[in-house]
Formats: C-alpha cells, structure tokens, sequence
C-alpha cells in the first residue's frame, strides 16, 4: 500500500505543476500535503506496529489525509485544473487506498507486533 500511495503522490505532484501560479499556496500546496502525508503517516504507523491503538491512530490519520486528497481532487476538477478522467483515476486509487486502510483497522492485530 505505501508504494502505491507514494506513487500517486508523485504522479499527483506532476500533474499539480500544472495548476496556475495563484493556487501555488492554497490548492497546489493542500493537495500535495495531504497526499503526500497518505505515504508519511502510513510510515509513522508501521514504526508503532508495537503499539496498537498508536498503530491505529495513525492508520486513522493516514484515512483522513487520503479523504482530503479526494476533495482537493474535486476542487481541482471544478476549477478547470484537472481533467475529469485523470481525475477519476487518481479518485479511484485513493478510494483503493481507503478501502486497505480500513481492512487494517478493523483488524489491527494483523500487522502489529505482539509484545510479551
């Protein structure tokens, strides 16, 4: 999951490049925040494998951030920056990103570490 979740990142990073320089410090910057804090909060969460609710909370996180990357996407379509079908694709993976953290909430005992 994080490869993938880094590699929309990247791809949602160049394909920013493109939006006008008057959204450089709202839009351009939210939506490359929250998706790269997707890969930076998933990261965070595997190093508390040890801890289960820290485990949690920052799958909870990384939820939320991926949840955000989808309404910046929205915006991004609305304003003219974005085309639709590029769109619905980045859309699209992040909702498979949702989908696996979700999976890794409900069932954190799967990926943590048991400590003695």
């Amino acid at each position: 999951m994080y490869k993938k979740a880094f590699d929309v990142a990247m791809s949602l990073f160049d394909a920013s490049k493109s939006f006008p320089k008057e959204e450089t410090y709202s839009l351009t910057d939210q939506v490359r925040r929250s998706s790269r804090s997707v890969c930076a909060n998933l990261a965070e969460a595997w190093r508390k494998r040890r801890y289960e609710a820290a485990f949690v909370a920052k799958l909870s996180d990384c939820e939320s951030e991926a949840a955000e990357t989808q309404v910046w996407l929205q915006f991004a379509v609305e304003c003219g920056y974005l085309d639709r079908d590029r769109a619905a694709a980045f859309y699209s993976t992040y909702e498979e990103i949702l989908r696996m953290l979700v999976t890794m909430i409900d069932k954190p005992t799967l990926w943590t570490i048991p400590t003695a």
